[in-house]
């Protein structure tokens, strides 16, 4: 489907509450998606609603649109599409009595309009528009709202009032785009245009008909409902969150589907069981009593994940910053490579770069930020190990279904993306209140802290080759990593990972989340 998307082990873990249902998306146990969606949400993108023009500003050559929310949608000459007249027209012919036929078979389609027209060329105060969101509401704005409507489905996306055949570009191969071309032209309905999506590569024809026919069925529905609306109007919903991510995301190599709640488990195998009813069995009814994202990790790479600093295993971290205009992601090594001359350090650059890169592009899947991106990479003066970060940060973008460019590296090792946002970022709060101060103070996340102890243990042991380590912490993290019997304590499993002398010792004088790491001759080693 997407290259490079799927790997042996590709799953949902999906926690139902009372008003939302987040899903995570998990690539061999690391999270890569994370998607929230309330309950009974409206103006999802791809709804499609009746609205009424409110009115046109001609500077911006543009229309505000009621659509039934608070804030009126907002709609762009350059979004009404080449076909908006011959839609207009349907609209008209509808909501007047004179229904035409449904299936567009005899419907006369009107001429394209100007692509360098005017707006109230086209669109005039209080009249009906039939629109689809393009952009939900982000903070203070209202949706962005197209009137180039399309119909989603599995393998192919139906366009009303076009004549072309479209195929993905992200299928490769000549001779299969070939074979997908001549298919959907043989099956296409007259009246509508077909886009042949990546998952359609390799399908039989019997698959494909199947979607255009549901997609069909949709539009008559639509068509229908046209009749007596009244505007403003949701016309047509989207799958929601849910299904739409099984609709775009399901292939055979995803092994399970988690579910907390048994009346969504029923509802998504029933859906599974419409596009692929042989892989029903992979939705599983979680009934575990530990809250299902902590016992799947979820919670814990949320919190690792959301924060201001983000740490990776090798030591190196990133410092995400949002402004208005852009998102400024921030490469840092640590501190804690090896400085043996200049060669050295251009190696250690290019690794610790080219782990960031992996986590960057994660990054940017599973908090869905979109805009403009800038990252800031450490210096690297070789031209060559500039290309290879360049190669490996698009290798690993190729994964994000959102549509993106990315620019080489500047001359200061700044590499610029532009990522599509069609809903508001995800956005988590990871710090806690501290205890100590009565809520007055923040903290990183607790639940972090053992990982960022372990994560230190492992680079004196391995690069620093130190041999023996005393460990000074709170009182409660002694207890804890020291807890159990000799052999099954935290304490003893780090010795025996490392091939370390390790003691973990109290001093009261320390807060909860400090800790020191000293040597065998007691001299403090600096992190």
């Amino acid at each position: 489907m997407f290259p490079n998307t799927f790997f042996l082990n590709n799953e949902l873990v999906i926690n139902s509450t009372a008003g939302e249902v987040t899903i995570a998306m998990l690539e061999d146990k690391r999270l890569v998606e994370l998607n929230s969606e309330k309950k009974d949400q409206g103006f999802q993108v791809g709804d499609i609603y009746l609205g009424r023009v409110k009115k046109l500003i001609q500077s911006l050559n543009a229309a505000f649109v009621d659509v039934g929310h608070e804030k009126d949608a907002f709609l762009h000459y350059l979004d009404l599409g080449p076909q908006v007249q011959s839609l207009n027209k349907l609209i008209k012919l509808t909501t007047t009595g004179k229904s035409p036929d449904p299936l567009l078979t005899n419907f006369q389609v009107e001429n394209d309009i100007n692509k360098g027209g005017k707006i109230t060329q086209v669109l005039s105060p209080n009249q009906w528009v039939l629109v689809q969101v393009a952009k939900e509401p982000i903070s203070s704005k209202g949706p962005r709202i197209t009137s180039e409507l399309s119909l989603a489905g599995r393998f192919v996306v139906l366009v009303p009032f076009s004549d072309m055949v479209s195929i993905s570009q992200k299928i490769k191969s000549a001779e299969e785009r070939q074979r997908l071309k001549r298919l959907a032209m043989s099956i296409k309905p007259k009246g509508f245009g077909l886009i042949v999506r990546t998952v359609a590569e390799g399908k039989k024809v019997a698959e494909l008909d199947k979607d255009i026919q549901d997609l069909v069925a949709k539009w008559k529905t639509t068509f229908e409902l046209l009749i007596t609306a009244k505007p403003p109007m949701k016309i047509l919903g989207e799958l929601n969150r849910t299904s739409t991510i099984l609709r775009d995301l399901l292939n055979p190599n995803f092994a399970n589907i988690h579910v907390n709640d048994a009346a969504l488990a029923e509802e998504i195998k029933a859906y599974i069981n419409g596009i692929a009813p042989e892989q029903t069995e992979i939705v599983k009814l979680y009934k575990g009593k530990l809250p299902i994202f902590e016992h799947f990790g979820v919670d814990k790479q949320i919190k690792s994940s959301f924060g201001k600093t983000v740490t990776m295993a090798n030591g190196a971290y990133l410092i995400v910053e949002h402004t208005e205009a852009m998102h400024v992601i921030d490469v840092n090594s640590g501190g804690r490579v090896k400085s043996d001359g200049d060669s050295s350090q251009e190696h250690n650059a290019l690794q610790v770069n080219m782990d960031s890169a992996v986590e960057v592009a994660r990054l940017l899947r599973m908090r869905d930020m979109g805009g403009i991106i800038v990252v800031d990479f450490i210096d690297m003066h070789n031209p060559l190990n500039r290309k290879t970060l360049f190669e490996k940060l698009r290798t690993e973008m190729k994964r994000d279904r959102a549509k993106h460019t990315i620019l080489p590296p500047s001359k200061f090792g700044l590499i610029q993306i532009t990522r599509q946002r069609v809903r508001p970022e995800t956005n988590i709060i990871t710090v806690e209140k501290y205890p100590a101060c009565d809520g007055t103070g923040e903290i990183k996340a607790s639940i972090l802290l053992m990982d960022e102890i372990e994560n230190n243990l492992r680079y004196f042991v391995q690069e620093q080759n130190e041999k023996e380590l005393t460990l000074f912490v709170h009182p409660y993290i002694e207890a804890y990593l020291n807890k159990g019997m000799f052999f099954s304590s935290t304490t003893h499993k780090w010795k025996k990972k490392y091939k370390v002398k390790l003691k973990v010792l109290a001093n009261n004088a320390y807060h909860i989340m400090e800790y020191h790491y000293f040597n065998r001759t007691e001299e403090e080693i600096k992190i």
